[in-house]
């Protein structure tokens, strides 16, 4: 095994990817699986979480699973964790990535939509912790959570009010639960993506917003969801971020970098 190969490798280890029916996540626990990992894939959308372990399993040769579940029911979670076990015996990494989006402007937010997105986002990312995290805790060989966070969790974005509240807590949630849990051996970081135009914010990016966006991205483009593989396995591997916990990791082409 080449010191790249043993740095990054996460063979033998077991990764439950919250949201990956989607396309940054699903991206994202493609990645765990390249490198080695065995792969339980949640979403809603069963549909969706059945391809993408497909997908995983064809171009990975690692085993996946795949289950519809509802990330804000503690219920349905337990019943993931005890269907992992049951199939691995272990947790390793969280990748907790469920999450959705609006652009109503404040004064028309309603508080059932205010409801939905801090469940869908904030919620789930607690309940998750919870039980994942307690898994990897009371296990004691210490464990990786990845939470997804955002370029709008501050200083917040314009038209994405609840969204972006709820990044925000993703950060301090990130932060709170690293010091909590690093003398238990497990890291909890977060990714802050930039923009990677994507069913949920597509209808957000006009040609107006889309121009403000490139105009403070020195990269002067898009990301890509491939381009989070990096920083994903990065953050899952022991070997190369062992003493990584409570960090933020933007992936934005320099956007929150950007004053004038």
């Amino acid at each position: 095994m080449s010191y790249l190969d043993d740095l990054f490798s996460l063979d033998g280890k077991v990764a439950v990817a919250i949201g990956a029916g989607g396309v940054l996540a699903g991206a994202m626990a493609e990645s765990l699986g390249a490198a080695g990992a065995r792969v339980a894939v949640l979403d809603l959308n069963g549909d969706a979480a059945d391809q993408r372990a497909a997908v995983i399993r064809k171009s990975s040769g690692v085993e996946a699973l795949s289950m519809a579940v509802d990330a804000t029911s503690e219920e349905e979670l337990r019943k993931a964790l005890a269907q992992v076990l049951s199939v691995w015996g272990r947790v390793d990494i969280l990748l907790n990535a469920p999450g959705i989006n609006s652009g109503t402007p404040f004064f028309e937010i309603t508080e059932a939509e205010w409801d939905r997105i801090l469940s869908v986002n904030l919620k789930s990312m607690f309940l998750a912790s919870q039980i994942f995290g307690q898994e990897m805790v009371d296990r004691g060989e210490g464990g990786s959570v990845i939470n997804i966070s955002s370029a709008s969790s501050g200083p917040p974005l314009s038209k994405v009010f609840t969204y972006s509240v709820t990044k925000a807590g993703v950060n301090n949630l990130t932060q709170f639960l690293a010091r909590e849990w690093a003398p238990h051996g497990v890291r909890v970081n977060a990714i802050a993506p930039g923009f990677f135009p994507a069913e949920q914010n597509r209808k957000l990016l006009t040609e107006e917003r889309t121009a403000a966006i490139m105009a403070h991205t020195p990269m002067d483009r898009f990301g890509e969801a491939e381009e989070l593989a990096g920083a994903t396995v990065l953050l899952a591997s022991e070997r190369a971020s062992g003493f990584v916990t409570g960090a933020i990791v933007r992936v934005d082409g320099g956007f929150t970098a950007m004053t004038i």
